[in-house]
């Protein structure tokens, strides 16, 4: 297995592709903790998670509140031992066009987004230092890269999120510590799953693959950004979108 006996932290990892990326490192040998703000979802996901056999750690986390991130991080090492890879996937959405968007529809999209994934990276980078070894991946999105109308705040939180990575990834190289993106497009999700045809259709006609991305598409991606095969890689965003951006 690639990533026997690693330490993996995934953010939102109760659900969605978060979840995912959370099965898909532990059937890779991983052990794993996750965090989450819905309890429910979380305490499912952990029942789950350890019928792969892993260590299995699900806290609820606010990662706007570097407080509660960095007591997530230290119970991490306190129980696992040590963190090897992190996964800032946790994001919201809370779309409209600029003239309609408020201001707490711009913060909180930014907060979760963007300072949720340097609250992460802060508080593991310490650890992974003193280490010298580290992977970091994080969950960007096409829009930070093309722009959508109706997304501003996403897109900006996503592009702050490219940036981000490309930069930390030259401040921590000389440690052994990895640092890239991907930027999914299109995935199949419960949020797609509830939009009409006529919406799905005209989502396909962009994709030259002609079919939506899925969440094990992310994970596989995640996979490889974790593992040793990508020890030469750092600082780059992988596009996961069926050919529609180039």
């Amino acid at each position: 297995m690639e990533l026997e006996n690693k330490v993996a932290i995934i953010t939102g990892g109760a659900r969605g592709i978060g979840y995912a990326i959370a099965q898909k490192l532990a059937d890779e040998g991983a052990n794993i903790a996750i965090c989450d703000v819905n309890e429910q979802t979380l305490s499912e996901a952990e029942k789950e998670l350890s019928k792969t056999g892993r260590k299995v750690l699900a806290l609820k986390v606010d990662v706007t509140n570097s407080k509660s991130v960095q007591e997530f991080i230290d119970q991490v090492i306190e129980k696992l031992g040590k963190i090897d890879i992190l996964v800032n996937n946790a994001g919201i959405t809370k779309d409209t066009l600029i003239m309609r968007m408020d201001e707490a529809q711009w913060d909180s999209v930014i907060n979760v987004n963007l300072k949720g994934v340097f609250n992460c990276t802060k508080a593991v980078i310490k650890p992974m230092m003193k280490q010298r070894y580290g992977k970091i991946i994080n969950i960007a999105s096409i829009i930070g890269q093309i722009g959508n109308p109706g997304q501003v705040n996403y897109a900006a939180s996503k592009g702050g999120v490219i940036a981000l990575t490309k930069t930390v990834a030259k401040e921590v190289a000389s440690r052994n510590i990895n640092v890239n993106a991907l930027a999914p497009g299109f995935i199949q999700t419960a949020m797609t799953d509830v939009l009409s045809e006529d919406v799905k259709n005209s989502m396909l006609k962009l994709i030259p693959l002609g079919k939506l991305g899925t969440a094990d598409n992310i994970a596989d991606a995640v996979v490889f950004f974790a593992s040793e095969k990508s020890s030469y890689i750092t600082g780059q965003v992988l596009r996961v979108c069926g050919g529609m951006v180039t």
